[in-house]
């Protein structure tokens, strides 16, 4: 009986021995759902902002990226000006912000949040930088004889700021500047661009070339014969 024992007691040994070696040598599990995990965290998101600004990740470089695009503008409106019919006049249509003028600080210093007041204040600064890749093709714009409108989504009150801010890199001699109305009642921005770029044409304008950084800077009936758009992870507008 004690011999029965001591077997069935060394049996159970080597099965607990057993098992536990099998639980050490077997990898660990994790439970993730793969759905719920598909958005990169929001931290790790900003990072990848600022180091795509500053041209310090794999990832790419805002700067490179955008005079590789004024690149290609300037190329297209070389060969359209070549091109053009006998008294034809054409138009180079520009956005402003993220595309004339960098707001990165400001949207930066905020977190990238929109806080209107904030940024407001921001533009009555005056102090966004101009971004040299579309100041390179405004200047070759006027050597060719293109004229030059300008139409952003900033409102109507805040002209002087913008024009100051505009002046001070060089942005001189446009055609027009044209801004939102304070009081626009339901009119998207796309909406106003477009109508605008309608008031161009009408004046027996060819709208040879648009930039800007957002689609509702470029479409929306008329759009221009060839139209670049600008990165843009910084900030959105339908």
């Amino acid at each position: 009986m004690k011999r029965d024992l001591a077997s069935v007691a060394a049996a159970a040994a080597l099965a607990v021995g057993t098992c536990c070696l099998a639980a050490q040598q077997a990898p660990p599990v994790f439970s993730t759902d793969a759905a719920a995990e598909r958005i990169p965290n929001l931290r790790t998101l900003k990072n990848e902002l600022r180091e795509y600004h500053d041209c310090t990740c794999t990832c790419g470089c805002w700067a490179h990226d955008i005079d590789k695009q004024a690149d290609r503008a300037i190329v297209y409106l070389r060969q359209r000006a070549a091109h053009r019919r006998p008294a034809e006049k054409l138009a180079l249509i520009l956005d402003i912000d993220e595309t004339m003028l960098s707001n990165y600080q400001q949207q930066s210093d905020a977190d990238f949040g929109y806080v209107p007041k904030d940024f407001n204040v921001w533009l009555e600064s005056a102090k966004a930088p101009a971004i040299s890749g579309t100041l390179r093709l405004y200047k070759e714009a006027q050597r060719l004889g293109v004229s030059i409108f300008i139409i952003t989504g900033r409102l109507e009150s805040q002209r002087p700021a913008t024009e100051r801010d505009l002046h001070q890199h060089g942005y001189d001699g446009w055609q027009q500047l044209a801004m939102h109305p304070d009081v626009h009642g339901s009119e998207t921005i796309g909406q106003f661009k477009a109508t605008v770029r309608g008031q161009i044409a009408a004046s027996g304008y060819t709208l040879a070339l648009s930039v800007g950084d957002m689609w509702s800077d470029l479409k929306g009936k008329p759009e221009a014969e060839f139209s670049v758009k600008y990165p843009d992870p910084y900030d959105i507008i339908p």
